[in-house]
């Protein structure tokens, strides 16, 4: 008569029980970024640089109003912090790309602002000599290497980038950009395994609006904490509130000396919210606004570091000044983008053909 199976003794069960519990880690990570401790003068910066893109883009939305801006036209409003924390940190060697929501990364590399709007308004003036408009800027001579209309390609370019300046042994680091969306693209996980078998010198910035085109993060990734969207590559992710420039700024640091220092990629996912539409054409309707005002009334990135600014002494008075100051270029800017000349039309026949190779 067989014999009933013999009870599994206490210790064999509690050994079952530890061998199922995660391992510890066993690779290094990046240390945990602490607010960036700006001076004075360093915050009146971060303030003056965020309120260009604001008033820039809000300019721009008007433009597109009347007519003068035409196709796409994807406004940074909301999300200035992001741009100037991470840029902020960054020298002349490093590179810059990202997605078609571009104009405040294009201003924040230098480019004039009326360079930029001539652009949206199709002159020849303008950065890519009006033939690119909003979505597809670019200057060799200022390291932004776009503006991109498809969804994701700029992480594969940022990923080439990164190896240049590796291959170029040129100190550079280059900064790719893409959005929420764009992070459950395919190209974006090729260019991630091949970013960290070649150690290249790239900070992934998952700019995370938390809507995409126009549905939420959660309902569109199986996994929402998108900074670790990385780790089955061993690249470390670290989330930072994208609506903060100091956390921003001192997540650059960290991002910065772990890329610098010949350990491969980083991501960094930044959490933040644009107050307008997917684009121009969107009446965002899959959000209250009840939803946007209570991010505008609890998180604004100005209005944060304007409390920031007054309590450093920095009078209000001060603060208009900057305000008229950057009204009036940003001002200038539209007025020379509607009155400079349209590109002649043999400049379709330029730029097509790389006739050197």
């Amino acid at each position: 008569m067989p014999q009933a199976p013999a009870r599994s003794h206490p210790v064999a069960r509690t050994s079952r029980a530890k061998s199922a519990e995660p391992p510890v880690p066993n690779r290094e990570r990046p240390n945990e970024p602490q607010p960036y401790d700006a001076s004075k003068d360093e915050l009146l910066q971060f303030y003056k640089d965020m309120l260009l893109i604001r008033r820039f883009e809000e300019k721009a939305g008007q433009l597109y109003g009347l007519g003068l801006i035409g196709g796409f036209c994807h406004l940074y409003i909301g999300q200035e912090a992001v741009a100037v924390g991470l840029q902020s940190a960054l020298t002349e060697k490093d590179s810059v790309i990202t997605g078609y929501r571009d104009h405040g990364h294009m201003l924040l590399c230098g480019i004039p602002p009326k360079d930029v709007m001539a652009e949206l308004t199709g002159r020849q003036a303008g950065i890519s000599k009006g033939k690119g408009g909003s979505m597809h800027m670019f200057s060799v001579e200022h390291k932004f290497y776009g503006g991109h209309g498809i969804v994701g390609a700029q992480v594969s370019l940022g990923a080439g980038l990164g190896f240049a300046h590796k291959y170029n042994n040129d100190g550079g680091v280059c900064l790719a950009y893409f959005g929420d969306g764009a992070a459950n693209q395919g190209q974006v996980y090729e260019s991630f395994n091949m970013a960290e078998l070649w150690k290249l010198p790239v900070i992934f910035v998952i700019e995370n609006n938390q809507y995409a085109m126009g549905t939420s993060v959660n309902r569109a990734s199986a996994e929402d904490q998108l900074y670790r969207r990385g780790e089955s590559f061993r690249i470390p992710g670290i989330q930072v509130d994208g609506m903060d420039v100091l956390a921003a700024r001192g997540a650059a640091e960290e991002a910065l000396a772990w890329v610098r220092g010949g350990k491969g990629p980083i991501i960094l996912e930044m959490k933040t919210y644009r107050y307008r539409g997917h684009s121009m054409s969107d009446p965002a309707k899959y959000r209250s606004r009840e939803e946007v005002q209570a991010v505008r009334d609890k998180s604004d990135p100005i209005e944060h570091v304007k409390k920031l600014l007054d309590a450093k002494g920095v009078k209000e008075d001060e603060l208009k000044a900057i305000e008229t100051e950057i009204r009036k270029a940003v001002n200038e800017s539209a007025d020379f983008a509607e009155s400079t000349p349209e590109p002649d039309p043999k400049e379709l026949y330029t730029d097509v053909l790389v006739e050197k190779y």
